[in-house]
């Protein structure tokens, strides 16, 4: 088996992303068996200024220290459970010291291999706003919604006001279903929980469209990789389609 290096930027997805990794080895090798994973995490704090003036130079530069730091640990590959961070990863530069998962691509082929016509969107406003699902799913002949600007800023003061500090609240999952309702009334057939701390908030349960977990599937394909069952990824950062 090979080893996983979760490349952490935010501790509460990445928290979901172990173990929901961990539970995957509980599944499928037998009890308390998962292969080998260690997590590495520097403050997201440090970056924050950076996000706010969109400069993503610096981001990267701290992300890739924790990949030579996953490097030098074992590991064998990455996986990054926070979609925003990707904007960073894509930034050019360096090649990063171990292959990774990209989580955009993985949450794409999901919605492809459901026959999603239309996914709606929602993240950080950073993810939202960005390119990086509008490309990818466009790329697989889907179409990408986002809420309105004020419901856009909603659910980015949700996620950083509280799921990246671990509070629920039935009165912010109220406000996630009204907004994912909206996005059914536009047409979409499934939503993208693509910051990964919304799968916290927003169960498939209670969600009023088919949900695309980023979380839980960054985790299963992860673990494809670590047991030997797809082959390691080659992406090193910068953009997935070379430009």
């Amino acid at each position: 088996m090979r080893h996983l290096g979760i490349l952490a930027h935010s501790a509460e997805g990445a928290a979901l992303c172990l173990r929901a990794f961990c539970q995957e080895g509980f599944r499928e090798l037998g009890p308390d068996d998962h292969p080998d994973v260690t997590l590495d995490l520097i403050a997201m704090a440090r970056s924050m200024p950076a996000w706010d003036a969109g400069d993503h130079a610096p981001i990267r530069k701290t992300l890739a220290e924790s990949v030579r730091r996953l490097a030098a640990a074992g590991a064998d590959f990455f996986a990054c459970p926070d979609n925003t961070a990707h904007l960073a990863l894509e930034h050019p530069g360096d090649d990063l010291a171990l292959p990774g998962l990209h989580i955009v691509r993985v949450v794409a082929d999901q919605a492809a291999r459901e026959g999603r016509t239309r996914v709606g969107v929602l993240g950080t406003r950073y993810t939202m706003d960005g390119p990086l699902y509008p490309r990818e799913l466009a790329a697989r002949g889907i179409g990408a919604e986002v809420p309105d600007p004020a419901d856009r800023e909603t659910v980015n003061r949700i996620i950083f006001d509280e799921l990246v500090n671990g509070i629920i609240t039935e009165e912010s999952r109220r406000q996630y279903l009204r907004i994912i309702e909206g996005l059914a009334a536009r047409g979409c057939d499934a939503v993208a929980l693509v910051c990964t701390e919304i799968p916290l908030l927003v169960t498939p349960e209670v969600s009023p469209l088919p949900t695309l977990d980023s979380t839980r599937l960054l985790a299963r394909a992860a673990f494809e990789v670590a047991a030997d069952r797809a082959p390691l990824p080659t992406w090193r950062g910068g953009r997935l389609d070379g430009r």
